[in-house]
């Protein structure tokens, strides 16, 4: 027998609700019972119906090879086998449409599948004026004669950032704790940078009050340098090196203009050239000690109780080398700019974490360690 239209709701539509109870589908026959149900907030039908606490209720009737039709929740089991039909054809439409607002028309929300990434059509530059700068980005290895130590460069260090930042994806600590000093580092540096230029442009204005206009110095032939970083860091460094270039032409200009001595040039550089390389030689270190192949998988797992043996080698050997951890980086408080970490942890997991860092702490108390003084003791290079 066919129903009426005005009585069987459109499909994908969940039927009206009476209006005086909630939790009541009206009968489909005129004169009918109404059909109680259970409902849910967070329920993906208008009436809130919920399959979840229905079937609690009715589940001898679904489990059941050849469930009884006299039974008196029937028509609740017709209608729980209906919402379930509606629901599969809900997640389908959801599915096909991309999750787009329904006034968004199929052919046009399917075209998300096949949008493209985003790629660097242009080219990513970074232009040096001077020796200094292009060397801090370029580095230098030592010579075979053994006269000149090799100093670490932004290039080299942009990679090892780039290596750690991919570790962040294995979940390991250390590689978090290497780019939250990075995070933290390189900023510095670049404000030191930025207002030491300022206060020394200041001093260039002084002379043009008075009437000497001075121009900061630039390279005749300044080298414009392709950069293409496959990580964040890469341009946090070139940032860092652009204005350290910058902040060798204020200094120069000073000095060609009679304002600094060869001497305060000098010292004025070096002021900021060493805590640079000491900051690069840092984060070198936590990459070439982090990638071998004895520490590679390290996670935080390896921390937790019952870990293997291999795992536990990996703890030994990684709190060698850097010391402990700290805990709030451990318990995941403290996160690094960018990082490719997706672990979903869920509530016990985030307790033993909260439990191991507590640990750590404990531990490293006792030791008196010193995080900022890390040993070489764990591995052999």
């Amino acid at each position: 027998m066919a129903f009426p239209d005005s009585i069987v709701p459109p499909p994908g539509r969940a039927p009206d609700l009476t209006a005086s109870q909630p939790g009541l589908m009206d009968p489909i026959f005129p004169g009918g019972t109404p059909i109680p149900f259970e409902t849910d907030e967070a329920s993906p039908f208008d009436d809130r119906y919920s399959i979840a606490k229905e079937r609690a209720r009715l589940l001898d009737l679904i489990e059941a090879d050849d469930p009884d039709p006299t039974d008196p929740r029937w028509p609740r089991y017709e209608l729980y086998l209906q919402r379930c039909d509606e629901l599969k054809q809900m997640e389908a439409d959801y599915r096909v449409t991309q999750g787009a607002d329904p006034t968004v028309e199929p052919s046009v929300a399917t075209q998300l599948r096949d949008l493209g990434g985003l790629v660097d059509d242009g080219v990513d530059t970074m232009t040096l004026h001077t020796k200094e700068g292009f060397r801090m980005f370029m580095g230098r290895r030592r010579d075979p004669a053994g006269k000149y130590n090799a100093i670490p460069g932004g290039k080299r260090v942009a990679s090892s950032l780039k290596a750690l930042w991919a570790l962040t994806r294995n979940n390991n600590p250390y590689a978090d704790w290497a780019l939250l000093r990075a995070d933290h580092r390189i900023p510095e540096l670049r404000r030191g940078l930025d207002q030491q230029a300022q206060r020394f442009d200041a001093e260039i204005k002084k002379k043009a009050d008075k009437g000497l206009g001075f121009a900061i110095l630039k390279s005749r032939e300044p080298k414009v340098l392709e950069l293409g970083f496959r990580s964040p860091y890469g341009y946090a460094v070139a940032e860092l090196i652009v204005e350290f270039d910058y902040y060798v032409r204020v200094v120069k200009t000073l000095g060609r203009k009679a304002i600094f001595s060869d001497r305060q040039v000098h010292d004025a550089i070096r002021q900021f050239t060493r805590p640079m390389r000491a900051a690069f030689e840092e984060f070198i270190r936590f990459e070439t000690w982090l990638t071998k192949p004895e520490l590679l998988a390290l996670s935080r797992t390896d921390f937790l109780p019952g870990a293997d043996a291999d795992a536990r080698k990996r703890v030994a050997a990684v709190t060698g080398i850097f010391g402990p951890v700290p805990t709030g980086i451990y318990a995941s408080h403290q996160v690094s700019r960018h990082s490719q970490r997706r672990v979903a942890i869920s509530e016990s997991e985030k307790a033993m974490l909260e439990r191991v860092a507590a640990e750590l702490a404990a531990i490293d108390q006792e030791r008196g360690a010193t995080v900022d003084e890390p040993s070489d003791e764990g591995l052999v290079d």
